[in-house]
Protein backbone atom coordinates (compact mmCIF):
# COMPACT_ATOMS: atom_id res chain seq x y z
CA UNK A 1 0.00 0.00 0.00
CA UNK A 2 1.43 3.39 -0.97
CA UNK A 3 1.71 6.06 1.70
CA UNK A 4 0.79 9.69 1.10
CA UNK A 5 3.43 12.39 1.57
CA UNK A 6 2.08 13.58 4.91
CA UNK A 7 1.52 10.15 6.46
CA UNK A 8 4.92 8.93 5.24
CA UNK A 9 6.54 10.79 8.12
CA UNK A 10 5.43 8.18 10.66
CA UNK A 11 7.99 6.30 12.76
CA UNK A 12 8.07 2.69 11.61
CA UNK A 13 9.05 0.13 14.24
CA UNK A 14 8.53 -3.47 15.11
CA UNK A 15 6.75 -4.30 18.34
CA UNK A 16 7.29 -7.25 20.63
CA UNK A 17 4.45 -8.19 22.93
CA UNK A 18 5.22 -9.13 26.51
CA UNK A 19 2.33 -11.33 27.74
CA UNK A 20 2.80 -9.96 31.25
CA UNK A 21 2.13 -6.46 29.94
CA UNK A 22 -0.47 -7.26 27.26
CA UNK A 23 -4.26 -7.48 27.20
CA UNK A 24 -6.62 -8.49 24.42
CA UNK A 25 -9.54 -6.07 24.11
CA UNK A 26 -12.55 -7.40 22.19
CA UNK A 27 -14.83 -4.52 21.23
CA UNK A 28 -18.60 -4.83 20.86
CA UNK A 29 -18.92 -8.40 19.60
CA UNK A 30 -22.48 -8.33 20.94
CA UNK A 31 -25.73 -9.79 19.68
CA UNK A 32 -27.08 -6.38 18.70
CA UNK A 33 -24.36 -5.94 16.09
CA UNK A 34 -23.88 -9.53 14.98
CA UNK A 35 -26.91 -11.77 15.33
CA UNK A 36 -30.26 -11.92 13.54
CA UNK A 37 -32.72 -9.90 15.56
CA UNK A 38 -30.15 -7.26 16.44
CA UNK A 39 -31.06 -3.68 15.59
CA UNK A 40 -27.81 -2.85 13.80
CA UNK A 41 -26.41 -6.09 12.41
CA UNK A 42 -23.10 -5.93 10.56
CA UNK A 43 -23.20 -8.42 7.68
CA UNK A 44 -20.46 -11.04 7.67
CA UNK A 45 -19.52 -11.03 11.34
CA UNK A 46 -18.93 -14.79 10.98
CA UNK A 47 -15.59 -14.27 9.28
CA UNK A 48 -14.26 -12.61 12.44
CA UNK A 49 -14.95 -15.56 14.72
CA UNK A 50 -12.03 -17.80 13.74
CA UNK A 51 -9.29 -15.13 13.97
CA UNK A 52 -10.76 -13.78 17.20
CA UNK A 53 -10.92 -17.25 18.73
CA UNK A 54 -7.26 -17.77 17.82
CA UNK A 55 -6.36 -14.53 19.58
CA UNK A 56 -8.48 -15.38 22.62
CA UNK A 57 -6.96 -18.85 22.92
CA UNK A 58 -3.43 -17.48 22.61
CA UNK A 59 -4.06 -14.74 25.18
CA UNK A 60 -5.49 -17.21 27.69
CA UNK A 61 -2.64 -19.66 27.08
CA UNK A 62 0.03 -17.09 27.96
CA UNK A 63 -1.88 -15.49 30.82
CA UNK A 64 -2.77 -12.24 29.07
CA UNK A 65 -6.18 -10.97 30.19
CA UNK A 66 -9.10 -10.96 27.78
CA UNK A 67 -11.30 -7.89 28.16
CA UNK A 68 -14.81 -7.88 26.74
CA UNK A 69 -16.34 -4.53 25.84
CA UNK A 70 -20.12 -4.18 25.74
CA UNK A 71 -21.89 -1.23 24.16
CA UNK A 72 -24.86 -0.82 26.53
CA UNK A 73 -27.27 2.04 27.08
CA UNK A 74 -29.78 2.95 29.75
CA UNK A 75 -33.41 3.53 28.86
CA UNK A 76 -35.12 6.78 29.80
CA UNK A 77 -32.18 9.10 29.25
CA UNK A 78 -33.18 12.59 28.16
CA UNK A 79 -30.10 12.91 25.97
CA UNK A 80 -28.49 9.60 25.07
CA UNK A 81 -25.60 10.89 22.98
CA UNK A 82 -25.13 7.92 20.64
CA UNK A 83 -28.85 7.81 19.93
CA UNK A 84 -28.68 11.35 18.57
CA UNK A 85 -26.77 9.89 15.63
CA UNK A 86 -27.71 6.21 15.64
CA UNK A 87 -30.86 4.12 15.92
CA UNK A 88 -31.59 3.41 19.61
CA UNK A 89 -29.76 0.18 20.38
CA UNK A 90 -28.03 -1.90 23.00
CA UNK A 91 -30.32 -1.63 26.01
CA UNK A 92 -28.48 -2.68 29.13
CA UNK A 93 -29.35 -5.97 30.82
CA UNK A 94 -30.84 -7.42 27.63
CA UNK A 95 -29.85 -10.12 25.13
CA UNK A 96 -28.71 -7.35 22.79
CA UNK A 97 -25.61 -6.43 24.79
CA UNK A 98 -24.40 -9.96 25.54
CA UNK A 99 -21.22 -11.18 23.83
CA UNK A 100 -22.04 -13.62 21.02
CA UNK A 101 -21.86 -17.22 22.16
CA UNK A 102 -19.47 -18.09 19.33
CA UNK A 103 -16.57 -16.51 21.24
CA UNK A 104 -17.00 -18.27 24.58
CA UNK A 105 -16.62 -15.23 26.82
CA UNK A 106 -16.14 -16.21 30.45
CA UNK A 107 -17.88 -14.62 33.40
CA UNK A 108 -14.60 -14.55 35.33
CA UNK A 109 -12.92 -12.42 32.66
CA UNK A 110 -13.10 -8.64 32.66
CA UNK A 111 -16.22 -7.09 31.16
CA UNK A 112 -16.37 -3.35 30.50
CA UNK A 113 -19.61 -1.52 29.76
CA UNK A 114 -19.38 1.63 27.66
CA UNK A 115 -21.99 4.20 26.65
CA UNK A 116 -19.94 5.99 24.02
CA UNK A 117 -17.92 4.74 21.06
CA UNK A 118 -14.59 4.53 22.90
CA UNK A 119 -14.08 1.82 25.49
CA UNK A 120 -12.00 4.31 27.48
CA UNK A 121 -14.44 7.22 27.64
CA UNK A 122 -15.61 7.53 31.25
CA UNK A 123 -15.22 3.80 31.94
CA UNK A 124 -12.79 2.16 34.35
CA UNK A 125 -10.82 0.45 31.57
CA UNK A 126 -7.70 2.59 31.94
CA UNK A 127 -7.67 2.15 35.73
CA UNK A 128 -8.18 -1.59 35.35
CA UNK A 129 -5.30 -1.90 32.90
CA UNK A 130 -3.02 0.16 35.12
CA UNK A 131 -3.87 -2.03 38.12
CA UNK A 132 -2.84 -5.04 36.01
CA UNK A 133 0.34 -3.21 34.89
CA UNK A 134 -0.69 -3.61 31.27
CA UNK A 135 0.58 -1.13 28.71
CA UNK A 136 0.29 -3.12 25.47
CA UNK A 137 -3.09 -3.76 23.86
CA UNK A 138 -4.32 -5.97 21.07
CA UNK A 139 -7.65 -4.48 19.99
CA UNK A 140 -10.18 -6.18 17.72
CA UNK A 141 -13.93 -6.26 17.12
CA UNK A 142 -16.56 -4.08 15.48
CA UNK A 143 -16.71 -1.72 13.89
CA UNK A 144 -13.25 -0.76 12.69
CA UNK A 145 -14.12 2.79 11.73
CA UNK A 146 -16.18 3.71 14.79
CA UNK A 147 -15.83 1.93 18.14
CA UNK A 148 -12.58 0.10 17.41
CA UNK A 149 -10.99 3.22 15.98
CA UNK A 150 -12.21 5.43 18.84
CA UNK A 151 -10.81 2.97 21.37
CA UNK A 152 -7.48 2.80 19.54
CA UNK A 153 -7.23 6.60 19.45
CA UNK A 154 -7.83 6.93 23.18
CA UNK A 155 -5.41 4.09 23.96
CA UNK A 156 -2.69 5.86 22.00
CA UNK A 157 -3.45 9.23 23.57
CA UNK A 158 -2.97 7.88 27.10
CA UNK A 159 0.18 5.93 26.43
CA UNK A 160 -0.58 2.36 25.35
CA UNK A 161 1.16 0.46 22.57
CA UNK A 162 -1.62 -0.74 20.28
CA UNK A 163 -1.80 -3.60 17.80
CA UNK A 164 -4.84 -4.08 15.56
CA UNK A 165 -5.16 -7.43 13.73
CA UNK A 166 -6.95 -6.43 10.53
CA UNK A 167 -8.66 -9.77 9.95
CA UNK A 168 -10.20 -9.71 13.44
CA UNK A 169 -12.02 -6.43 12.79
CA UNK A 170 -14.79 -5.41 10.43
CA UNK A 171 -16.05 -1.99 9.37
CA UNK A 172 -19.22 -0.60 7.86
CA UNK A 173 -17.65 -1.18 4.43
CA UNK A 174 -14.32 -2.06 2.72
CA UNK A 175 -13.41 1.59 2.11
CA UNK A 176 -13.96 2.49 5.76
CA UNK A 177 -12.03 -0.57 6.95
CA UNK A 178 -9.00 0.14 4.79
CA UNK A 179 -9.00 3.86 5.51
CA UNK A 180 -9.21 3.37 9.27
CA UNK A 181 -6.44 0.75 9.28
CA UNK A 182 -4.27 3.04 7.17
CA UNK A 183 -4.70 5.88 9.68
CA UNK A 184 -4.08 3.58 12.63
CA UNK A 185 -0.91 2.19 11.03
CA UNK A 186 0.48 5.64 10.21
CA UNK A 187 -0.65 7.59 13.28
CA UNK A 188 -1.79 5.48 16.22
CA UNK A 189 -0.39 1.96 16.35
CA UNK A 190 0.62 -1.17 14.49
CA UNK A 191 -1.67 -2.99 12.07
CA UNK A 192 -1.03 -6.69 11.51
CA UNK A 193 -3.03 -9.92 11.24
CA UNK A 194 -4.22 -12.46 13.78
CA UNK A 195 -1.68 -15.16 12.88
CA UNK A 196 1.21 -12.77 13.45
CA UNK A 197 -0.23 -11.56 16.74
CA UNK A 198 -0.76 -15.15 17.92
CA UNK A 199 2.90 -15.93 17.11
CA UNK A 200 3.94 -12.78 18.95
CA UNK A 201 2.03 -13.85 22.06
CA UNK A 202 3.07 -17.49 22.02
CA UNK A 203 6.63 -17.27 20.70
CA UNK A 204 7.74 -13.67 21.16
CA UNK A 205 7.88 -13.04 17.41
CA UNK A 206 8.08 -9.36 16.40
CA UNK A 207 5.13 -7.61 14.81
CA UNK A 208 5.80 -5.36 11.85
CA UNK A 209 3.39 -2.71 10.65
CA UNK A 210 1.51 -3.72 7.52
CA UNK A 211 2.48 -0.37 6.02
CA UNK A 212 6.20 0.25 5.69
CA UNK A 213 7.67 3.71 6.00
Amino acid sequence: MSVDVFSAHFQDRQLRLDPARTALVVVDMINEFCKPGGKMVLPGYERLVAPQLALIEAARAVGAPVIWVHDAHRPGMRREREWEKRTPHGLEKTWAVEIIEDLGARADEIHVVKRRYSAFFQTDLDLTLKDMQVDQLVICGVVTNICVRSTVHDAFFIGYDVVVPADACAATGPREHDSSLYDIATHFGVVSDSATVVAALRQGAPIANMIAA
